[in-house]
This record gives C-alpha cells, sequence and structure tokens, in this order.
C-alpha cells in the first residue's frame, strides 16, 4: 500500500506540544495500585486513558471490572488482510515515597531542561502514548489504520497483575491478536535503541518470624529468649553461598546455560562494571562469581531482600526485644524456573534452617515465569527497521532483568509472542523519587512506534 510517511511524521512534530501536555494531565493522576485510599484514582486514569483513545478514534472502548482495578480495552479493526498487534500498557504507578526527596511535588508534573519529572512519566504513562500518539498521526492523515490495533491496558502491572490472568482468560476472543506490543522496557542511551528479547520472573515473598507471644524488655529476657530479628538476620545471611550463588535447594535446576554466542552478544552490550558503578553509586560491585555484571542482572536468577521490620525504629531509644521480625524478599527468575518451585525451595530451606525457639510463616505474595523471544521473528524485525530509521543505528539486544509478568500471558493465554521495547532509560529513578523522562527521545520513540506499525502493515 502507498503511504505518505512524512505527512504523518510532521502531524507528530506540529502537535507535540499539546501531547505534552497529555503527558501531564496523565502523570498529575496518582493512579498507585497498592494503596486502598487510591482506588478514584486508579478509576479517574483508566477514564482517562478510555477518553484518550476515545479522542483518537478507538472503537468499542470498555472500562472492564476485574477483581481490583480495571482494565481499558479499545479497538479499531478496519483492515482484514492486514495483521492485528494488542498493544499493552499499564496506568498504576509506584508510591511515590520517600516524598521530602522529591524536587518537585511527585504528581506535579514539572520541566526541567529536557526532562519531565513525574511519578509514572516514564513508568509508564509516557510509554502508553508513544503508542496512542503515533496511531493517531497515522488516522488523523490517512483517516484510518493500515493494520488492525486492540488496546489492553491494565491497572495492576507494579503489584504483580492479580487480575489480569483471569481477565485475559475470560477475554481470549476479545484480544485475539497476531502479535503483542509491550512498550514497557526501555533504552541504554538516548542513542542507542534497545529491543529486550528476555525478561526475568518474579517470585515475591514475605516471610515472618515469630518468637515471645509480646515484645520483651532486653535486659530482663535477653540472653534467654532467641531474639526473632536475629534469628531473621541469620536466616537471611544463609541464603546466599560465599560464591554469591543462591543457596536455596534446587535453585538453578534445569536452568540452560548461556551459549557462547549469547554470551557474545550480551557483551556487545555498553555495559561495563564502571556503568553499574556510576549509577548506583555503591563502593564496590558484588555477585555471582563466573558471570559478568550485565549477565547476572538479565541473565542469571538472584534472591534480594527488599525490605526488612522488627522493634523499636522510631527516635532515639527504647530496649525491647521484639515479639516477632518481617522481610520482604524477592526473586528474579529465567527460563525453566517456576515461581511455585522456587516457593517450595526458600520452603524447604527455611524448615532446614530455621532454629526450633522461633515459628515462621512464608507468604508467596506474587509470582511469574521468564520469557524469551524469537530475536530473528518478522515482528522483531519490523522494529529493528523502525529503529534504524529513527535513530539511523542497528538496535541493540538485552536480557533485562526486570520482569512484566503480561509477556507470559500472551503466549500462555493468547498464544503470541510479544515485542519489548521503550524509551525510557536506566537512569530515570522509575521506582525512586524524582522519576523522570527524555523529552527528545520520547519523541523519537513516538516517531519509531509509528514506523513500527506501518512496517507491519506493509511486511
Amino acid at each position: 500500500m502507498g503511504f505518505n510517511r512524512n505527512l504523518a511524521l510532521s502531524y507528530l512534530t506540529d502537535n507535540h506540544y499539546r501531547f505534552l501536555n497529555e503527558l501531564k494531565a496523565f502523570s498529575s493522576i496518582p493512579s498507585i495500585s497498592t494503596d486502598p485510599q487510591a482506588k478514584p484514582a486508579m478509576l479517574q486514569a483508566a477514564t482517562w486513558v478510555a477518553d484518550r483513545l476515545q479522542a483518537i478514534g478507538m472503537e468499542n472502548i470498555q472500562i472492564m471490572p476485574t477483581n481490583l482495578h480495571p482494565v481499558v480495552y479499545a479497538d479499531f479493526l478496519h483492515a482484514p488482510e492486514a495483521p492485528t498487534v494488542l498493544i499493552y500498557g499499564h496506568y498504576d504507578v509506584q508510591p511515590p515515597e520517600p516524598l521530602e526527596l522529591w524536587v518537585s511535588g511527585a504528581f506535579d508534573p514539572t520541566i526541567r531542561g529536557e526532562y519531565i519529572f513525574a511519578r509514572g512519566v516514564t513508568d509508564m504513562k509516557a510509554q502508553i502514548l508513544t503508542t496512542v500518539n503515533a496511531v493517531e498521526a497515522i488516522i488523523r492523515t490517512t483517516g484510518s489504520l493500515p493494520l488492525n490495533v486492540k488496546f489492553m491496558i491494565e491497572g495492576e502491572e507494579e503489584i504483580g497483575s492479580p487480575s489480569l490472568d483471569a481477565y485475559m482468560q475470560a477475554n481470549r476472543h476479545l484480544l485475539a491478536c497476531d502479535l503483542a506490543l509491550n512498550p514497557d522496557s526501555g533504552m541504554q542511551a538516548p542513542d542507542l535503541p534497545t529491543i529486550v528479547y528476555a525478561l526475568r520472573g518474579l517470585a515475591y515473598f514475605e516471610l515472618r518470624v515469630h518468637g515471645p507471644d509480646h515484645d520483651l524488655h532486653s535486659g530482663v529476657f535477653g540472653g534467654a529468649v532467641l531474639n526473632p530479628a536475629q534469628a531473621l538476620c541469620e536466616l537471611i545471611a544463609k541464603m546466599h553461598n560465599p560464591d554469591g550463588s543462591v543457596a536455596l535447594p534446587g535453585f538453578y535446576l534445569d536452568i540452560p546455560p548461556l551459549t557462547a554466542e549469547e554470551r557474545l552478544e550480551i557483551s556487545r552490550l555498553p555495559i561495563n562494571d564502571e556503568w553499574y558503578m556510576i549509577n548506583t553509586g555503591a563502593p564496590a560491585l558484588w555477585g555471582e562469581q563466573g558471570y559478568s555484571s550485565v549477565e547476572r542482572t538479565g541473565a542469571r536468577p538472584t534472591l534480594e531482600i527488599n525490605g526488612l521490620l522488627s522493634g523499636f525504629t522510631g527516635t532515639g531509644a527504647k530496649t525491647v526485644l521484639p515479639s516477632w521480625a518481617m522481610a520482604k524478599i524477592s526473586c528474579r527468575l529465567v527460563p525453566n524456573q517456576d515461581p511455585e518451585v522456587v516457593y517450595q525451595a526458600l520452603k524447604t530451606f527455611l524448615e532446614i534452617n530455621a532454629p526450633p525457639s522461633i515459628t515462621w510463616e512464608l507468604t508467596q505474595m506474587a509470582g511469574s515465569p521468564a520469557s524469551i523471544s524469537e530475536r530473528n521473528s518478522p515482528h522483531i524485525q519490523s522494529l529493528v527497521k523502525a529503529m534504524e530509521t529513527v535513530w539511523g543505528v542497528r538496535p541493540i539486544f538485552k536480557r533485562e532483568g526486570g520482569s512484566v509478568p503480561v509477556v507470559n500471558k500472551f503466549k500462555n493465554i493468547l498464544g503470541v509472542e510479544a515485542v519489548n521495547t521503550g524509551f525510557g532509560m536506566p537512569g530515570d529513578n522509575a521506582h525512586s523519587p524524582n522519576e523522570k523522562l527524555h523529552l527528545p527521545t520520547w519523541q523519537l520513540g513516538t516517531q519509531a512506534m509509528f514506523h513500527f506499525f506501518i512496517n507491519l502493515a506493509e511486511g
């Protein structure tokens, strides 16, 4: 088919400031999915997305309830011979705390230099709008779309997407497609477009350790009763071996080794130990021996302590022996690791190592397996071509350390592969204070999404 790409690209340029104001409006909504008090804001964000999709000409728009937060669905299906792409996104965000570390308000989008600062601006409200704005440019300059699109924008990604499995199972016919687009990853640098072909999975737990049935005076009872905080710390210390590997029984069972070709591809990424030092501020690096830092964070499984709580933590002193202690624990998983098997491995570890002077309970809070895609598929090659058109360089391929549960659901429920990309960067402070987005890269990302859709249609 013939298509005037320059006309649509001019539309994107001409409407940049309107798009920016819409991003500000979207990012000002405190859609914190983990906060029960934020339910009105969650519905407000879902409604905002639905209204925006209606404004660009989408059809069959629905705000569909789930057990927790709604999913926004919309479609435009007028190209019977063309492929259908399901565009994914999430309108929920992480909590903004600690608020005192924000230079400007977490939900008061503020531009400083080439960046916009707000909670959720890079993860992932701006990423959603790259696809929405690209689709709008095509419709406004042609009157239609040369391919079929469906949007599925959820509100629970930041808490593990607990309602999404049931939603997708119940709506398999509605969501049927040829491929899924997940723009919830990112780039390594403004001049290095990136395609993520593998995502680690997640197993998340809460471990509670109990000792006495109430808090005790540490002077009277200390030395006679095992402190649950001490017991918890000793258990955590045993969860890693001296070489940095995870000590849970069977944790590495059936994990495929990295091939020489893949290790060579990973080594070409512009990420070295110095990069990790600069971007973390850590005094030294650490990790599983025998692997580079970039292999550890993208291609090897891990176990991390995400939070600890016990006893008195206020200002001043209180000589208390606490009755309980709690840890939040997450494992990032690689292909062939099952979250349920990891849960059982952690339970076995605790049964072996927990002393009889405490009791414990382990709660499995979230779980999703890892995913990996074929780098040479026609869909991914359409994105390669789009990025080459915009940036003038071939994109790099990356195994990402984070987890996006929906990618496996695309494969297991809908039977399709996902194309994973995005235009945020490692220094954007996603999940941290002063989250930001590089606006020039956001503009280029929207252009890349536009070319990707046209390439799919013309392919």
